[in-house]
């Protein structure tokens, strides 16, 4: 089950869920950040990286990666460490690191070789079986929710995603949050159920009357823009590297024509000042 792009989309909307999903406390004080890193000069992609802000050198670095297909060369680990160390190599970041591997099943994961048995009973490391956590939805977190229903089983996954359904209409009154949940669930049932389309997906989880509301549709226009900031963080994040938090506010403040504007400028970008002027001309 091809789910990168839906872990993507969960921790960058809610980074809080990793804590949830490791058992810890969220550092209130500090928001994190997350994005996919490239390692310099090399083809290796870090799924994710949750970054504190700068000024939060007491924080730890959280380097995640997401594995749901069975690794048949044995590049797992090693690919994972050589990546990591990379990035500590290229960015010499003052903060200390800690990793996450995330397996959609617990028999996906190949077993930590010799080289590396460092990393065995190593705090630094933890392992996570999306299969093997409680499935009780009902005293967690929504996102963490959505994280569960990966892991289950095809016999159970409909009737605990129309739960979370029913959960996400009765708890959240932000519309645009709601639809942003609902679509996860939406989506981690088509990839649990393959032969399925968006259609008979819907009819499932009852979500088509719920869509033709107009409150839903309104939201869903104003998802639009959200997602349009969205592409363009992780592009300038990409082209730039890590944006401070405040860099990202007068971002989100942007109109969507100003979106489509940056999105053709920011390929001229070689430096965060180029950035810094762009938005002054919008001021």
């Amino acid at each position: 089950m091809q789910t990168n792009s839906l872990f993507y989309q969960l921790f960058q909307n809610y980074p809080g869920v990793v804590f949830e999903l490791l058992n810890e406390s969220f550092p209130k004080a500090s928001t994190y950040s997350f994005a996919s890193q490239e390692v310099k000069q090399t083809s290796f992609r870090i799924d994710g990286i949750l970054l504190p802000p700068i000024y939060a050198i007491d924080l730890p670095i959280y380097f995640i990666e997401i594995q749901g297909y069975r690794d048949t060369q044995g590049d797992f680990y090693p690919s994972f460490f050589s990546e990591i160390f990379l990035y500590l190599k290229d960015y010499r970041p003052r903060n200390d690191w800690r990793a996450v591997l995330i397996f959609t099943k617990r028999s996906l994961d190949p077993g930590i070789p010799l080289q590396y048995r460092e990393f065995a009973n190593n705090p630094r490391l933890q392992c996570i079986y999306l299969d093997r956590l409680n499935q009780d939805i009902s005293n967690c977190s929504l996102e963490l929710g959505v994280l569960k229903l990966i892991g289950m089983k095809e016999q159970v996954a409909p009737e605990q995603a129309q739960q979370l359904i029913a959960r996400t209409r009765e708890e959240l009154t932000d519309v645009v949050r709601q639809r942003q949940i609902l679509e996860l669930v939406e989506t981690v049932l088509i990839y649990k159920f393959p032969d399925l389309s968006r259609q008979e997906a819907e009819q499932m989880l009852g979500l088509n009357e719920l869509r033709q509301t107009r409150v839903y549709q309104e939201a869903l226009e104003e998802g639009r823009q959200e997602g349009e900031l969205a592409v363009i963080l992780r592009l300038l994040t990409r082209r730039l590297g890590t944006l401070e938090p405040e860099m990202r506010s007068r971002l989100q403040q942007l109109s969507s024509t100003q979106l489509e504007e940056l999105a053709e400028a920011l390929l001229d970008f070689s430096t965060t000042e180029d950035l810094v002027s762009w938005l002054q001309t919008q001021i």
